[in-house]
């Protein structure tokens, strides 16, 4: 199969973390070696002289094409209008893509078009795949769904892709039925559950890995006492407040942020009006090297987000053999089962203070946590995207909601 994929969410040559699990799932499709991959990243570029300035001066220095993340991915530049556009980047994102794609096409046919997220990557593909006159598969992630769903004119591009598209993928079960309510169809709607780097992602004893982030100056995580890890943008969508704000329901506890965003400055003044600024950490941007260590250290991870479909992070910290408190929200039921995994919490702090306490006063081992996710993998994950794609082509019907422990049988 020759599968063109579009996505915006993905690492480049500046920014490799950017979309890291969409770049993880693309790499362990290509290493099977069975399917013939061009990848296209369109990056958005405003008009100059914004274009020079910060965020996006950087983005100046990507190559129209590079190796540098793994794979050979092409990156067009398409013209964003920041804060005011967003509703109109498929149409550009199109404009800019299929020049490319169609001398492409014209050299060696693609099969397939796909979409590694609903918005703005699906209308984009949509416009190219009939241009181009094949079918077309999307990809659903959460924040695509609940954010640009909400949009009308967003939505109605999203719908009217869906309704093109000859089969649809959601991250979670939940997702899937968010899709539906937004009125797609559910008959072509499947689940195809995330991967995970099992050599980077495993337990690690807890106090040797406490020990060693401890010792990182440029960490500077304390070595004793509980430890709450909270991985992810600081952005007001994934609710770091709400765990700053438990933390003076925990006293002996100790916080650390991983990760940078916009809503670092409103964090640290809200620690510092608690009197918490001691007690928690802003560790900045941790890399894919570092960040298990963090996790096999943390005692909990709380992630209060405010959506999510299936959150990557999850996966990985309980594959450290750390239990997680997250709300009920997408996916959360179907990977917090039983206590071994963590608690489902309201999105309170007092909720959140309550449902780490409990962990720490009785935490399963990190074996047990572990073996939650056990059925996960980018090889299984590979698996089951290329099969759906090969059904999509074959016009056979749309494997809705099978879990990734049954592809990975077949697999061993």
């Amino acid at each position: 199969m020759r599968i063109l994929s579009i996505a915006t969410l993905f690492p480049n040559p500046v920014k490799p973390s950017f979309g890291v699990f969409v770049g993880n799932q693309m790499r362990a499709v290509v290493a099977r070696g069975d399917i013939e991959l061009t990848m296209v990243s369109p990056i958005g570029m405003p008009p100059w002289p914004f274009s020079t300035r910060p965020p996006y001066a950087r983005l100046r220095d990507i190559p129209e094409v590079s190796e540098a993340v793994g794979i050979k991915v092409y990156y067009p530049r398409f013209t964003l209008f920041p804060k005011i556009g967003g509703d109109s980047n498929p149409g550009r994102i199109a404009g800019a893509v299929l020049p490319l794609v169609r001398e492409l096409h014209k050299e060696k046919p693609f099969d397939l078009v796909d979409a590694q997220f609903f918005f703005p990557d699906g209308p984009a593909a949509a416009i190219v795949a009939r241009a181009l006159g094949l079918p077309l598969t999307i990809k659903s992630r959460g924040a695509d769904i609940h954010f640009w769903g909400q949009r009308p004119r967003a939505l109605e591009q999203m719908k009217e892709a869906a309704g093109q598209a000859a089969g649809l993928l959601a991250v979670s079960q939940a997702l899937r039925q968010d899709m539906i309510d937004l009125g797609m169809p559910a008959e072509r709607i499947g689940v195809h559950y995330t991967g995970l780097d099992r050599e980077k992602f495993h337990p690690v004893e807890r106090g040797a890995a406490r020990a060693l982030v401890s010792a990182m100056p440029n960490l500077g995580i304390w070595p004793e006492g509980p430890l709450l890890v909270t991985p992810g943008a600081l952005i007001p969508r994934k609710s770091q407040r709400l765990v700053i704000e438990a933390l003076a329901h925990l006293p002996d506890a100790r916080l650390a942020l991983a990760g940078v965003g916009e809503d670092e400055a409103n964090l640290r003044a809200l620690a510092k009006r608690l009197g918490l600024s001691e007690r928690v950490h802003f560790l900045g941007l941790v890399g894919h090297d570092l960040l298990p260590h963090v996790l096999c250290a943390a005692d909990v991870l709380v992630l209060p987000s405010a959506s999510e479909g299936l959150a990557n992070v999850w996966i990985e910290g309980l594959a450290c053999g750390t239990p997680i408190v997250i709300p009920d929200i997408g996916g959360a039921r179907e990977i917090v089962r039983d206590e071994t995994a963590g608690r489902i919490a309201p999105r309170t702090p007092q909720g959140i203070a309550d449902a780490v306490a409990q962990i720490l006063a009785a935490p399963p081992s990190q074996v047990e946590v572990a073996e939650n996710v056990s059925r996960f993998s980018w090889g299984v994950n590979a698996q089951n995207i290329v099969r759906f794609w090969k059904d999509v082509l074959d016009g056979n019907p749309v494997h809705v909601g099978e879990p990734p422990a049954l592809a990975e049988a077949a697999e061993t």
